[in-house]
C-alpha cells in the first residue's frame, strides 16, 4: 500500500518534544486572539453612515422596509448570499456558509442582533432552495431593487464589462471580456458553474459579503461590510480544518452541498 508521502516527511517526537512545541504555539495563539480582540473593537469604532434610500424587500411575511428586518432589534447583520434571479441554485460556499445560520441565529436574536441572509433571485426561488436544504433562518429577496448594487456584492453585465470594471472588496477588478454561448451550452460545465446554471459571467454578477446595520432612533445606519476571504471567519468548515492535522488541505473547489455528497 503507497503510503502518503507528506505523513513520511512529518516530524515525529516525544510528548516532551510536543509540549514544548504546543505551548510555544500557545503564545502565538493568545497573540492571535488578543489581536482579535483589538480588531472587533476597531470594527465598533467605525463611523455609522446614515441610510436614507428606501430599500425594499420580499420576505415570507410579505413586504418589508430594510428597517423592518430588524424585527424589534436594534442590530441587524445580513449575509449577501449569492444567488442571482438566473441561478437554479445556491452558491455552494455561501450553502457551506449558511448550513450553520439555523443553529446560532436564534442566540443572536434573543441578544439583540437579526440575522437575515439577502440574495437578488426571486422569493419563490430562495423559498425553495431553502426548502431543499432544510434551513429556517430568515432569506430576503431583494429582486428588482438597488440594495446588493449599493452594497457591491450584485452587477449588471455592462459593469463587468465597463473598461473600470467593478468593485468588489474595497478595490477595482478587471473587466470581464464577453464570450460567445457555446453549442449546447446546457450540457456544458461552463454553463452550469457548481451546480447553479448558469455561465462564469452570470455567475460572478454576484458576490458574497456580510454588512450590519443599527437602528437607533427610527434611523437605519451601516457600520460595517466585509467581502471575500473576510468571510472566512464566518465559514465554520474552515475553523475545524484549521485545527485539523492536515489543516484546509485544498485541492480544489472540494465541498459541496451538503445533499451532494456521497453518503457514507
Amino acid at each position: 500500500m503507497k503510503t502518503n508521502s507528506t505523513e513520511v516527511q512529518h516530524k515525529v517526537g516525544t510528548r516532551e518534544e510536543w509540549l514544548t512545541a504546543r505551548l510555544k504555539l500557545l503564545r502565538a495563539e493568545k497573540e492571535h486572539t488578543r489581536r482579535g480582540d483589538e480588531l472587533a473593537l476597531m470594527r465598533q469604532e467605525l463611523p455609522w453612515v446614515r441610510i436614507d434610500k428606501g430599500y425594499r424587500f420580499e420576505t415570507d411575511e410579505g413586504k418589508a422596509s430594510l428597517s423592518d428586518l430588524f424585527r424589534g432589534r436594534s442590530q441587524l447583520l445580513i449575509y449577501h448570499f449569492m444567488f442571482g434571479p438566473d441561478y437554479t441554485a445556491g452558491c455552494p460556499s455561501c450553502s457551506g456558509i449558511a448550513d450553520g445560520f439555523n443553529g446560532f441565529q436564534v442566540h443572536l436574536a434573543n441578544h439583540d442582533v437579526m440575522l437575515w441572509a439577502v440574495s437578488r433571485a426571486p422569493l419563490a426561488k430562495l423559498q425553495g432552495y431553502k426548502r431543499r436544504m432544510g434551513w429556517s433562518f430568515p432569506w430576503a429577496s431583494s429582486f428588482g431593487g438597488d440594495f446588493n448594487s449599493d452594497f457591491s456584492v450584485g452587477f449588471s453585465p455592462e459593469e463587468q464589462q465597463r473598461d473600470g470594471g467593478i468593485e468588489y472588496n474595497f478595490r477595482r477588478e478587471d473587466a470581464l471580456k464577453p464570450v460567445k454561448a457555446r453549442v449546447k451550452a446546457s450540457s456544458s460545465d461552463d454553463q452550469n458553474v457548481w451546480g447553479t446554471g448558469v455561465d462564469l459571467p452570470t455567475f460572478l454578477r454576484e458576490r458574497p459579503g456580510v454588512s450590519a446595520f443599527i437602528l437607533e432612533d427610527g434611523v437605519v445606519y451601516h457600520t460595517y461590510s466585509a467581502y471575500a476571504r473576510g468571510l472566512d471567519a464566518l465559514w465554520g468548515t474552515w475553523q475545524w480544518l484549521d485545527r485539523a492535522p492536515k489543516g484546509r488541505n485544498e485541492t480544489g473547489h472540494w465541498w459541496r452541498r451538503h445533499d451532494e455528497y456521497d453518503q457514507r
